[in-house]
């Protein structure tokens, strides 16, 4: 993997993440849910707390400190991206960037996160989320996979 393709992976993800935010914006109305699937639907809502709704009552009405706080951990991570030792690492930390970024990105356009994934079982819903936390689960999957021993011992540090 090119050094240019960290940077580009990062931006798709974010990309893909406002597009499809948009879309949803558009296409859907907030409290009526669109059945895809058993098991998924398209259902608009809005976060204010941090992952998974947590801290939501307490961040309401502050979104530029939350979005200050993601930005500065979406900093801190960027300097630790800087250290990786695989490209598959690297892929990671740029996942996890840009899926930050398109949070940080509607918390300072629209005060909350847009999220429009839900997935169920029976009356059991997940929380809902979007495209950037799509990125995120997956770089960060990516970053934990490539700290393994056995990954290591496979592909090296290289």
């Amino acid at each position: 993997m090119r050094r240019w393709h960290i940077p580009l992976i990062g931006l798709l993800a974010l990309a893909l993440d406002q597009i499809t935010k948009a879309a949803a914006l558009v296409a859907l109305t907030q409290g009526v849910p669109l059945a895809i699937l058993p098991g998924f639907n398209l259902s608009l809502g809005f976060n204010t707390g941090a992952s998974f709704g947590m801290l939501s009552g307490m961040m309401r009405d502050t979104p530029l400190a939350m979005a200050a706080l993601t930005g500065a951990i979406t900093l801190g991570l960027a300097v630790l991206a800087l250290r990786v030792r695989t490209p598959w690492e690297a892929a990671g930390f740029a996942l996890v960037i840009g899926g930050s970024l398109g949070n940080v990105v509607d918390r300072l356009r629209r005060g909350a996160v847009t999220d429009f994934l839900d997935v169920y079982w029976r009356d059991w819903h997940w929380p809902a989320f979007n495209m950037a936390d799509v990125a995120i689960s997956i770089g960060a999957a990516m970053i934990v996979i490539t700290a393994l021993p056995a990954f290591r011992k496979r592909y090296g540090d290289a």
